[in-house]
């Protein structure tokens, strides 16, 4: 499991942690019941505080995507497709709420907001 930390991100560390792993998970690339490294090793491979990576896997377990069990580890929870692809759902339509805010707050209209998603979406294709 490679986790990358950007410094120059604004986001937390303990976020980052969390979302990638999250993200491991959704692509499947974690499975079910798959080990998660220790807090503590995972702090000392990402030479960041054991606090960090414990705030990061707690709130993995509050969102369900893993679980621990005191004295062996935390494990990929197993995952309910339908509720991935709820939360998935929600989290896209919160960021378009913030990117439909941030547009009208420049004065952007419904079209230019198209053609960026647009453009956005088939830039990798």
């Amino acid at each position: 499991m490679q986790i990358l930390i950007s410094n120059s991100s604004k986001e937390p560390i303990y976020a980052q942690i969390h979302a990638q792993i999250k993200k491991l998970i959704l692509t499947g690339e974690l499975q079910e019941g798959q080990s998660l490294p220790s807090m503590r090793q995972l702090a000392k491979d990402l030479e960041i505080s054991v606090i960090t990576t414990k705030r990061a896997y707690e709130e993995l377990e509050k969102t369900g995507f893993i679980y621990s069990i005191v004295g062996k580890g935390s494990f990929v929870a197993e995952q309910n497709m339908e509720m991935m692809k709820e939360r998935k759902m929600k989290v896209i339509e919160e960021k378009l709420v913030d990117a439909i805010q941030n547009g009208k707050e420049m004065g952007l209209g419904l079209a230019e907001l198209k053609e960026i998603l647009t453009l956005l979406f088939t830039e990798d294709d």
